[in-house]
């Protein structure tokens, strides 16, 4: 039986690569341990219902913080990705057959840790014929239905391999916001997140457009992979060129030892500046700090996010 907390069998695919030194994190990347009664209740909801978070799969930094306020991201799919990218922690492998209830106990999660805002996010599904587009939609409709009055973010994967309806499929089930994270820059692809393809990604964050232009989008990066600051901001250009309204950024951080290196942990002074930099381009939002992850606040953010839309609206009516 496959133990996925055994690193070898978590990542079949990176158990050659030479270890990779994780050097100490600066001050202001450091976080506390969980011990809240919230995080604690929020586990509890999670486990009760079965399902998968890529706050633990991911081992995001946040889960503490967010859990103790009973906000969890839900990873739908499954728990083992057929993508390999090397910055990842989530398990690769053959993934189980879809479960057909789960879009209702993740309805079921939200409807109990009275949400306003929630994100769902999957693992690449590339074995099936639309990479779970179909799935996606009904996890939407299930939410939509215990949960009315919840707006829905989405995380997906590429569905590089799937026809153009797998897209169409999970617009028509109109979640508020549509995000798809093109992780890195283009020069990164090949080592970080081989499989995928930069600008398949970008184009697919413009069909979202081209499919409803009143829907939210959102795309993210990480930094302290290698990149260059010219590179980071030719991404801030290619995803305005998509159209893309909400940019987040934040730093990289090495799951094992057999991860991609940190290259360097970028100051915060360094985000501010690419904030500031985003901002000028045209982005509606923008969440760049060390400890950003695409779900990080992103109820208070999508907030933002509709006012100053509207905000936009109402000085070019002017």
């Amino acid at each position: 039986m496959r133990d996925l907390n055994i690193p070898e069998t978590r990542h079949p695919e990176k158990a050659h690569r030479a270890d990779n030194a994780q050097p100490r994190k600066p001050d202001w990347i450091r976080v506390k341990a969980p011990t809240s009664k919230g995080y604690r209740e929020t586990h509890e909801i999670i486990r009760e219902n079965g399902l998968v978070t890529v706050c633990e799969e991911a081992g995001c930094p946040n889960a503490g913080e967010c859990w103790s306020q009973g906000h969890a991201t839900m990873m739908i799919m499954g728990e083992v990705c057929t993508r390999g990218c090397t910055f990842c922690n989530v398990a690769t492998g053959r993934p189980d057959a879809l479960d057909v209830f789960e879009p209702g106990r993740v309805a079921d999660a939200v409807q109990k840790l009275g949400l306003n805002h929630v994100v769902i996010t999957s693992v690449d599904r590339d074995d099936l014929d639309d990479g779970g587009a179909e799935h996606f939609a009904m996890t939407i409709r299930a939410i939509r239905k215990r949960s009315p009055g919840t707006t829905i973010e989405i995380l997906t994967p590429d569905f590089l391999k799937c026809p153009p309806s797998a897209l169409e499929t999970v617009v028509e089930s109109k979640p508020d916001v549509f995000n798809h994270n093109l992780e890195t820059v283009p020069g990164l692809y090949q080592e970080v997140r081989p499989g995928a393809r930069y600008f398949h990604s970008l184009r697919l964050l413009q069909r979202v457009k081209d499919l409803d232009p009143t829907m939210f989008t959102k795309s993210g990066i990480m930094v302290g992979l290698g990149e260059e600051r010219p590179q980071v901001l030719q991404v801030m250009d290619d995803m305005r060129s998509a159209d893309v309204d909400f940019l987040t950024i934040g730093q990289y951080l090495q799951p094992t030892p057999k991860h991609h290196a940190v290259a360097r942990f970028v100051h915060p002074d360094e985000f501010a500046s690419y904030e500031k930099a985003a901002y000028g381009k045209g982005f509606l939002m923008v969440s760049a700090t060390p400890l950003t992850r695409s779900s990080y606040h992103a109820g208070d953010d999508f907030a933002r996010l509709r006012e100053n839309r509207l905000k936009k609206l109402g000085e070019a009516a002017v």
